[in-house]
């Protein structure tokens, strides 16, 4: 595992055995910002209770964006995030997340918060940010919560392809209220297809920097 910066800045890893990096090199904290947050938690606006999954916790980007964009809010987020391969905490207090996005002391604590707490146990990170990691991957996983949204994060589908199949899809599909949404930053023709196979309304997007376009998906 390499640590690489991307052309925002900020860290990103790199994979040698997949050749892959966890997130775009065109800019890492850039993409995770207009994925998941501008397109994913800003869908649902002020309702009062999100809950998400996240298919891939990786570096825990896209926790801590969450986290920090409803910091002095009312929105309570409840955040369950899938990841079968931890990272080793060392590698992770290299990335350098708080430097690019400024946080201050209070908020490096919260960084550090979301990579030390316990795996398979619910943690209160604030008084409206709730996470639960569990190091299993989607196939195993079965849970009673229905979610507002999914960050469906995986690996590109050329890397792994047991997570963009139409049975993993339906399954998501499963596991989201009515008008929940599923979004990723991939857009590619087959997985348009799976996606909207398994019924959902497909919304393509414009995508982050690099990226032409990106995928939201609506549970009908």
């Amino acid at each position: 595992m390499e640590l690489k910066k991307t052309a925002d800045g900020s860290h990103t890893l790199f994979v040698p055995e997949l050749n892959e990096t966890y997130h775009s090199i065109h800019g890492a904290i850039q993409e995770s910002q207009h994925v998941f947050i501008k397109n994913g938690l800003h869908y649902f606006g002020d309702k009062k209770t999100v809950n998400i999954l996240e298919i891939g916790f990786g570096t825990g980007l896209n926790a801590l964006l969450t986290l920090l964009a409803i910091e002095n809010s009312s929105q309570k987020v409840d955040y369950i995030s899938l990841e079968k391969f931890p990272l080793p905490n060392e590698l992770v207090q290299q990335l350098n997340y708080p430097t690019q996005l400024k946080l201050d002391t209070d908020q490096k604590k919260l960084f550090n918060h979301l990579y030390i707490c316990e795996w398979n146990a619910l943690t209160p990170i604030t008084n409206n940010f709730n996470l639960l990691k569990i190091d299993k991957d989607l196939a195993d996983f079965q849970y009673e919560t229905i979610f507002d949204i999914v960050y469906f994060d995986a690996f590109a589908p050329e890397k792994q392809a047991e997570l963009w199949t139409d049975e993993i899809f339906s399954k998501i599909y499963d596991f989201l209220k009515p008008k929940g949404i599923l979004v990723t930053y991939c857009a590619k023709g087959v997985v348009k297809r799976t996606i909207k196979s398994v019924g959902f309304q497909l919304e393509t997007l414009p995508g982050p920097p690099g990226k032409r376009e990106m995928i939201r998906a609506i549970k009908n």
